[in-house]
């Protein structure tokens, strides 16, 4: 077991807070083209969780180190989010988050200051996740399951039955999400039009593990 921290913006931290996001998407940089043993272009990949890597589906050749997956299997992940400290005095908080409505009883979000997601300390975080599966899938292939467990603003499954479009078209809140989180220079390359290759990390919310967290 790794205890490891992951980004997630405020809207994202809210759907895990409420119990509607147990899974995440990330972008596979840089993007397999073809296996250098067979030359066999890959649309789909053996992940194989007790080696943590990925392999060749056609002749079974390891691909390179660098695309493990950044999460595995019963990884603990700390989650980072936009931060700060109390503005009042008489707070028995050490740390108020964005996320959060009002981040102190009487003081709303924007009386503080706050600071990157990135450069949140993990004794400050509030919310702790289990990895409970990892694979390799294209951006593209996500179903309807998927699109609610992503957290997708709005959506859930009762949601999408009951309206023809949203059964065609269930994707389409999702890929504006995504894209939203892609760089522009980049969208060509990782964005939902691209299809790229993606980890897909599912997880659930732990206890904070005790001992040392190093």
């Amino acid at each position: 077991m790794r205890i490891r921290p992951i980004l997630f913006n405020g809207d994202m931290v809210r759907a895990i807070l409420d119990g509607r996001k147990t899974c995440t998407r990330r972008v596979i940089k840089p993007q397999w083209e073809e296996c250098p043993h067979c030359k066999y272009v890959h649309n789909e990949y053996i992940y194989d969780k007790m080696a943590e890597n990925v392999y060749c589906a056609r002749c079974g050749c390891p691909l390179e180190p660098e695309r493990r997956s950044p999460y595995q299997l019963e990884d603990i992940l700390y989650v980072r989010e936009t931060w700060g400290h109390p503005i009042s005095l008489n707070s028995d908080k050490q740390y108020v988050f964005r996320a959060d409505k009002i981040a102190e009883s009487g003081f709303e979000n924007d009386s503080h200051i706050w600071h990157p997601s990135i450069h949140m300390p993990k004794e400050a975080a509030r919310i702790w996740l289990k990895v409970k599966n990892v694979r390799v899938e294209r951006l593209q292939d996500i179903t309807a399951e998927q699109v609610v467990k992503e957290g997708t603003t709005g959506l859930t499954m009762d949601l999408i039955q009951s309206s023809d479009e949203l059964k065609r078209h269930y994707d389409i809140p999702f890929a504006v999400l995504w894209d939203s989180t892609i760089k522009k220079a980049d969208r060509n390359l990782y964005g939902w039009a691209a299809n790229p290759r993606v980890w897909v990390i599912e997880f659930e919310r732990c206890e904070k593990p005790t001992g040392p967290l190093d």
